[in-house]
């Protein structure tokens, strides 16, 4: 749907003017002379953008902005102003506003204002729609848990939700480390302001760049006019770095200057544009083992780490696993519009004894599967659970019985390790720090036995002949 601007001006020309200019670049534009009809149209109905003139007859600009921002706080107003009154345009701004334009203007910078503004307007939409989804399903809460180790989480959030300071949130794949970033934010100050997350690792670097920084127009040849990154979309507010390890060392010299220096400089632009975001960044990786090799820069490393989070493994909180299940269990339930589901003991038991290599993010998988497939059940059994969850732990070692032939224990533990060493490969996507993470070794150390073991250094996928690894878990091994 195209997104819908109002034009707010007693200039007939101007009016005219603006809205043929953003009708053509594929916007609903409409314009009215007066704060009446203005605030008349906004109580009628959501609209995306206000562009208003901060000189009106009968109601001026800022009553009209102080209407707009108490009826319709997700509106994205741009104000419009002489060069007498920049100083009032900036007061604007303080109030709501999120940028301003001054006569006489030029269409292009007008379309990067506008760009701008209609870009915060859509996070600002996202981010209500993520905070009625967070009210509904979880309540007032939005960390499950009330083990030691989550309490020590939740009071933390509690602590620096407010704070204006860089956070590192670390811990293994699936413990929630979005949100726990989320839940900063939405505890915190800048929560009516966007939370806009970033995959660092799921974008190539060329790619990464452009959507982190931005770019003006005529800065690369496909650059057909001026594009905001998601540094500028988080003004105001939360930027979350999603895997901030896989940053490049060129991609890690730019964000620490938006932390230092609080500006950007969008590719092919003459001078940096002024910024105020949190930045929130998450890793599984070790930042200081990969600082020692030379591959993370020690000063964003520090800057990212004044306040830092570790999330605990599912395996170490093992008391919150019932809550999670039912709050799983009730939120499915409710999406789905099924009959509440509860689950036998038996089941129950199986779930809490699991060793959750993925984490929450794998229980979760694991609920929103028994509830699809629930077929008019209301309670799930043991049976019902995914057959790796039974099997759990079912690898048998070789008993030695008396009198027979025996076996040969290096055979036999060399075999193990080499299982242990392919699950923790295939766990974390074969990133040998993240497998060295979970085995508790040095990642020389992992290569070491990779290569005595005849494990391929890359992914068995890339490699020809490699086969996956069997499940094994270490804990629950039967002999």
């Amino acid at each position: 749907m195209k997104e819908t601007i109002l034009i707010v001006d007693d200039d007939e020309g101007v009016r005219q003017i603006l809205a043929t200019a953003l009708e053509s670049s594929g916007h609903a534009a409409t314009g009215v002379e007066s704060g009446e009809r203005a605030l008349a149209a906004v109580r009628q109905a959501p609209i995306d953008l206000v562009i208003l003139d901060l000189v009106l007859p009968k109601v001026d600009g800022l009553e009209v902005l102080r209407e707009i921002t108490t009826v319709r706080p997700e509106t994205a107003v741009i104000m419009i102003t002489g060069y007498a009154s920049v100083e009032t345009a900036i007061k604007a701004m303080k109030m709501g506003a999120v940028d301003y334009i001054v006569k006489p203007f030029r269409m292009e910078e007008v379309e990067l204002v506008v760009s701008r503004a209609l870009e915060r307007s859509r996070l600002r939409r996202e981010n209500a729609a993520l905070r009625r989804e967070l009210q509904r399903s979880l309540g007032a809460q939005t960390l499950v848990g009330q083990s030691p180790e989550m309490r020590r989480v939740q009071q933390m959030v509690e602590q620096v939700a407010s704070s204006r300071s860089t956070a590192l949130i670390t811990g293994g794949p699936g413990t929630g480390k979005e949100l726990v970033a989320r839940a900063l934010h939405l505890s915190g100050e800048r929560k009516a302001q966007p939370f806009v997350p970033v995959s660092c690792a799921g974008i190539p670097e060329p790619l990464l760049e452009d959507e982190l920084f931005g770019h003006v127009r005529g800065a690369f040849p496909e650059a057909s006019g001026d594009r905001a990154g998601r540094v500028q979309a988080a003004e105001g507010g939360t930027l979350f770095l999603d895997e901030v390890a896989a940053l490049s060392p060129h991609l890690q010299a730019r964000l620490l200057r938006v932390i230092q220096e609080r500006e950007v400089q969008p590719l092919g632009a003459a001078a940096p544009v002024p910024v105020d975001v949190r930045v929130v960044a998450s890793t599984t990786a070790d930042l200081k083992a990969l600082v020692a090799e030379g591959r993370f820069r020690e000063d964003l490393f520090y800057k990212l780490s004044v306040l830092h989070l570790d999330l605990p493994a599912l395996k170490e909180r093992r008391e919150d696993i019932p809550a999670l299940v039912h709050h799983f269990l009730a939120r499915f339930s409710r999406e789905m519009n099924v009959p509440a589901m509860r689950i036998a003991p038996e089941a129950m038991r199986v779930l809490c004894e699991a060793g959750w290599p993925g984490n929450v993010r794998q229980l979760e998988n694991v609920l929103e599967r028994l509830v699809a497939l629930s077929f008019g059940k209301d309670v799930i059994g043991r049976d019902d659970l995914p057959r790796d969850l039974l099997d759990e732990g079912a690898i048998e070692l070789p008993l030695l019985h008396v009198g027979g032939d025996g076996f040969s224990l290096d055979e036999v533990l060399a075999n193990y390790e080499q299982r242990m060493l392919y699950q923790a490969l295939e766990h974390s996507g074969w990133v040998k720090t993240r497998a060295a993470e979970m085995l508790k070794i040095k990642r020389t150390t992992l290569i070491e036995k990779m290569k005595r073991l005849g494990i391929p250094l890359k992914g068995h996928a890339e490699t020809e002949g490699a086969e996956p690894a069997e499940p094994l878990a270490v804990s629950g091994a039967r002999r």
